[in-house]
């Protein structure tokens, strides 16, 4: 990750955030919390095309697109796990 992907998507979601009317500092609360650039840009995403109308919307897909990528991470180190095992076991 560059420092000027993550500069950009976190300027995005704050002008999306924006746009929609919400305060700047709820925006660094979400970033902060979403904190890399591809879940930035799927939250853009999503406000941009659903244009939420409450904070407590906005709030529930941060967790869901959180919740998606702490299930993506774990999926990966599980996966590496297994590989090195089969290693190992190929090994012997």
């Amino acid at each position: 990750m560059s420092n000027t992907e993550w500069n950009y998507e976190y300027s995005r979601l704050l002008s999306a955030l924006n746009s929609l009317g919400y305060k700047e500092e709820f925006g660094y609360a979400i970033a902060k919390n979403l904190g890399s650039p591809k879940t930035m840009r799927r939250m853009s995403e999503y406000l941009l095309n659903v244009k939420p109308k409450s904070e407590e919307l906005v709030i529930d897909e941060m967790l869901a697109i959180m919740e998606d990528r702490k299930r993506w991470i774990d999926k990966k180190e599980s996966e590496e796990a297994n590989a090195a095992y089969n290693e190992w076991l190929n090994r012997r």
